[in-house]
């Protein structure tokens, strides 16, 4: 125990170089997510205190999820990239494949199908797509794929709608990265 706080210490860290795999593989991903400067999602929180949760806003392109952003939590488990990460949606969204509790309905992280070497950024993209072009044979709101299959314009209204009501803020588009000038060799 900590006197100052009555709290517990840390843990040591771990003499076993595997252990910290998991936490190395995150950070990584984080460092490579981060990096790319790729203009339909953007890490809002990502600590190192906190490595084991991230925030994202989805930036959707297409209609009619273009007008806002959508914060979505990844929740990696302590046996990632050996188990799939949680995807949540924060922000309420009307799609068949996302339910009222922001639960996810991918096949890519379902336990059975998960593959170690696949990449969160891939994850990422998957649901985008998903976003775009709903998978209409795995709905989690069976009412919402039917009015998609059936009346696509009212659909194309309450999503747009919905987008409205709950969405957040799309944010500035971030600068593309500057690349360096190479110096002109004296002659």
């Amino acid at each position: 125990m900590n006197k100052k706080n009555d709290q517990p210490e840390p843990p040591p860290p771990s003499k076993n170089p595997l252990e910290n795999l998991p936490l190395v593989r995150i950070q990584k991903e984080l460092w490579e997510v981060k990096t790319r400067g790729l203009q339909t999602f953007r890490v809002v929180k990502a600590k190192d205190t906190e490595p084991l949760f991230w925030q994202i806003l989805l930036i959707p392109d297409h209609p009619p999820y273009d007008q806002g952003a959508f914060r979505v939590q990844i929740e990696f488990p302590f046996e990632y990239p050996f188990k799939p990460p949680i995807f949540t949606f924060m922000t309420k969204i009307y799609h068949p494949n996302i339910d009222e509790k922001g639960q996810v309905c991918i096949p890519y992280i379902k336990p059975e199908n998960w593959r170690p070497s696949t990449r969160i950024e891939q994850i990422i993209e998957v649901l985008l797509a998903m976003l775009h072009q709903p998978d209409l044979d795995r709905p989690l709101r069976t009412d919402v794929a039917d009015q998609y299959q059936k009346d696509r314009k009212k659909f194309n209204r309450n999503a747009d709608d919905y987008t409205k009501r709950h969405a957040e803020e799309r944010p500035e588009p971030e600068p593309e990265p500057k690349k360096k000038k190479r110096k002109k060799k004296a002659e």
